[in-house]
């Protein structure tokens, strides 16, 4: 059956300067709305067309990942291709890198192919910033070290807002490994920006009182703040980034910290379970909290397209700002 249909695309905002997006540190209260409103509409409008957008017909995003990733780098890709954009795969062990070639130069060779956009993932902290002052294209931070994540950031506000709009009354506990997460840092930024109290909680080996200056409130017994939290995000151990154990073992480690049914009993009857991924079932969340209905895991990664669409967008539709707000899309639909 052939369908016409109309879709209400979101016009594109005046107020949105950005060529990059490397953090949310740096970003205001009011480009994270943008943002999150810009990717609701979007994927509205990706929805109802039941096609792709052709936003960015002809641009080409590259994918320079030097770090192993599912979630983000899928993520990416499939955002792209529903705006009509190309994408490049990069791949660091089978590349010039293992003949010696700089992460400047790899990056450069990839821009001079005629590319618009990179994203980019690097273990060490501070690489997006680099590359954004040697590229003339924009530069998207996939995560750089445990430094930020500004994508995971946004698609984690933006699934706790579908949920709780009204983020000066709530309060979000960031649990887990916060010395090694970029999770958490982008997530500090952004939701208080947007006036949410912040908890961040975990062993001390993880969790030390120098976070209180960032305006967040630190914690190591996840029990005593239980009852005041209006969400959970959950943070993966990251043992890759560890020179030592920060804790005896990971059992002790479930005992105290993980989310599971009992904990659940202790907690507010609304509240919002969340974890960036991969979660490890049994260390910081027990699989009938994972899959139960307060889980909001796999919103998440729908989100991610969302966002990931928003940012690409933003970044590379400015000289589409006299697209119509309504476009005609015409396609067969089952």
């Amino acid at each position: 059956m052939t369908a016409h249909a109309s879709v209400l695309l979101p016009t594109y905002p005046d107020n949105w300067k950005r060529r990059h997006l490397l953090d949310l540190e740096s970003l205001s209260a009011e480009e994270i709305v943008t943002i999150l409103d810009t990717a609701e509409s979007l994927y509205k409008a990706y929805t109802a067309a039941g096609q792709k957008l052709s936003l960015l017909n002809g641009r080409t995003i590259a994918n320079l990942f030097y770090e192993n990733s599912t979630r983000t780098r899928n993520s990416f890709s499939l955002a792209a291709k529903r705006l009509g954009a190309d994408t490049v795969e990069f791949a660091s062990s089978s590349s010039s890198v293992s003949k010696g070639e700089t992460y400047i130069d790899t990056a450069k060779t990839i821009e001079a192919m005629g590319v618009d956009a990179v994203v980019t993932r690097h273990a060490t902290p501070g690489t997006s910033h680099l590359l954004a002052q040697h590229l003339n294209c924009s530069v998207l931070n996939a995560g750089d070290g445990p430094h930020e994540h500004p994508t995971q950031g946004l698609l984690d506000i933006l699934t706790i807002r579908q949920h709780r709009p009204n983020f000066k009354d709530l309060t979000v506990a960031l649990v887990g490994d916060i010395a090694h997460s970029r999770t958490a840092r982008s997530n500090i930024w952004g939701l208080k920006k947007l006036g949410a109290h912040v908890i961040v909680c975990g062993p001390a080996t993880l969790v030390s009182r120098k976070w209180e200056s960032l305006g967040v409130e630190v914690a190591h017994n996840l029990d005593k703040i239980l009852h005041r939290c209006d969400v959970l995000n959950l943070l993966r151990i990251q043992f890759e980034r560890q020179d030592t154990r920060p804790f005896p073992s990971v059992r002790e480690y479930a005992l105290l910290y993980a989310m599971n049914s009992e904990r659940m009993k202790n907690s507010k009857p609304n509240i919002l379970i969340m974890a960036p991924g991969p979660i490890n079932r049994g260390v910081e969340i027990t699989p009938e909290v994972a899959d139960g209905p307060h889980s909001v895991i796999l919103e998440q990664v729908t989100n991610g397209i969302a966002i990931r669409m928003a940012v690409l967008w933003l970044l590379l539709g400015q000289s589409k700002r006299t697209t119509p707000a309504i476009r005609q899309y015409e396609g067969v639909r089952t």
